[in-house]
Parts: structure tokens; sequence; C-alpha cells
């Protein structure tokens, strides 16, 4: 069964690593929300605050698991607090996965960010814990475990 996935994470901050995660081919089997762009995500900033609620609304609609993307600065984002929210209220199979040692364009890595979900959810640790192999089983856990 293929799952639909949300993937949360600071878009201006950590869009590359997150291209690097979205690259692999652990992640084509799944219908993925969102790999936006910037001029798509700039656009609905731009219509304020209950836009971007409709939208990540829309976002999630359907999914079974949300993948929050954890760098440095991504526990301090209003509008991944928002998408791990909603998630937990909708129940939704709920991961992290520490991007913080993928490297960025210019070859360097990060330092670990805080981590943003409630104490009993699963977080994982991109390069450590081999995301390119393990990827798909941790989302397919996370949904059974939502009961997805």
């Amino acid at each position: 069964m293929a799952r639909k996935v949300f993937f949360s994470f600071h878009y201006a901050r950590d869009s590359w690593r997150v291209g690097q995660v979205r690259n692999c081919n652990v992640v084509s089997g799944y219908d993925k929300n969102p790999f936006y762009d910037k001029a798509e995500w700039e656009g609905i900033k731009k219509q304020g605050d209950q836009a971007i609620i409709n939208w990540i609304k829309k976002q999630l609609d359907g999914t079974s698991v949300t993948v929050v993307l954890i760098g440095n600065a991504t526990s301090s984002r209003r509008w991944v607090k928002h998408e791990i929210k909603r998630s937990i209220e909708l129940k939704k199979g709920l991961i992290g996965i520490d991007i913080s040692k993928i490297k960025d364009r210019d070859g360097n890595t990060d330092d670990a960010g805080v981590n943003p979900l409630p104490s009993g959810y699963p977080v994982y640790l991109w390069n450590k814990n081999n995301g390119r192999e393990n990827l798909g089983k941790w989302i397919e856990d996370a949904a059974i475990k939502a009961g997805k």
C-alpha cells in the first residue's frame, strides 16, 4: 500500500538537506506532501496566516504519516509546531529525522537542533541510522503504530 506522507521542515534553512532526502530512492514510492518550491511557499505566506493554515490542512488531508525533518532551528518554527500539533490531533503517524549532518550545498554540516516532537515519538538520525535504507520502514512503522 502506497503511503501519503507529509514532510514538515524549516524551508529557508534546510531546503538543500531536505532535497537530499527527497531525492533518495526510498522516497520515490510514496506520495509526498509537500516538497514545494520557494515561489509557491512565498506566495502562500503573502496571503497571510489563514492561507497558511488552510494550505497545511489541505496538505495533511489523506496522509497517514508526518515526517519532521529536524535541522538546527526547526523546533523554533511556528508552522512546524502547528503541523506537529495538527498531525497529533488527526492521529497521524509521526516521526522525526535529524538531518543536521547531511551536507549542505557547500559541503558543511550543521549543529543538531532541539527535538520538536513530544515525548514518545521516535527520532532517527539520517546518517547514523542509515536513512536511505530505513526511511520506508520508519514510515511504515509509524503508520502501523497510528493504526493507519
